[in-house]
């Protein structure tokens, strides 16, 4: 299949050019403030205005800084000590989600505390909104044709501006639909059936640690990582963390709520 012809630079301001990529962080941002205050009315939580506001920045900061922190020790620490100036330059890509999710969570750790609300409050009313957020990145990896898939002689592969010579799996858009959209629609079904503090935060961490495992056989690994036993890549190792851990959650928290 030809790779669309779509430039990653959406726009240029000046000097200044406006990415698809940064777009699509944008725009999560725009849509997940919308639901938000749609599930926060759906479940009668009284979060005011000001909290909601907090709530969004408390994320922004962990998904900008985590994301960024856990690419660079998780993926690729030694080229980054050796470049440093590139550090900033998130509008490059180099984001981890594993590295944001752990920002994310320890934010709002930070947040629950000092305004005195259940964690399990906040994660609940706001992780249905989450894989939006995830689809819209993935597409912006796409249009950068960045964290392309594995070389395969299928019908469903791309030419990639970035390696023109090998048809690959389009692996960011098969983890859009697995990451994001297989678990926003779990999610999203099953938001009013649990009734149990946390078990929805803890499902979404175990479908997308299951959805990512799956979707990373697709996934060509980093190059300066390679395989872990020939044939689990980092991205795995994280899910089977998060599957497990998720799965204990679930145990626990239905055992302190039985």
């Amino acid at each position: 299949m030809k790779f669309p012809d779509i430039s990653p630079i959406a726009f240029s301001i000046g000097e200044i050019d406006v990415r698809w990529y940064g777009l699509m962080y944008l725009l999560s941002f725009v849509i997940g403030y919308f639901l938000i205050k749609f599930f926060v009315k759906e479940r009668k939580v009284k979060f005011s205005s000001d909290f909601i506001s907090d709530l969004l920045l408390t994320i922004l900061i962990g998904v900008i800084l985590g994301g960024r922190l856990g690419y660079i020790l998780f993926y690729n620490l030694p080229y980054y000590l050796s470049n440093p100036a590139d550090i900033v330059q998130i509008w490059n890509g180099g984001m981890s989600f594993h590295g944001g999710m752990l920002g994310v969570i320890l934010g709002l750790i930070i947040l629950a505390k000092i305004k005195k609300v259940s964690l399990y409050t906040i994660t609940d009313t706001i992780i249905p909104a989450v894989p939006i957020g995830i689809i819209l990145v993935r597409i912006g990896n796409f249009i950068n044709a960045e964290l392309y898939g594995r070389i395969t002689d299928s019908a469903f592969c791309f030419n990639f501006p970035t390696d023109p010579n090998n048809c690959r799996y389009p692996s960011q858009l098969i983890n859009a639909f697995l990451e994001g959209f297989c678990t926003f629609l779990i999610l999203f079904l099953l938001r009013k059936k649990i009734k149990t503090p946390g078990i929805l935060s803890w499902l979404f961490i175990l479908c997308y640690g299951a959805f990512r495992f799956i979707g990373e056989f697709f996934r060509e690994p980093d190059l300066q990582i390679g395989y872990y036993f020939d044939i689990l890549t980092q991205g795995q190792i994280f899910s089977i963390i998060m599957i497990v851990v998720a799965l204990i959650g679930i145990k626990l928290t239905h055992k302190k709520h039985g």
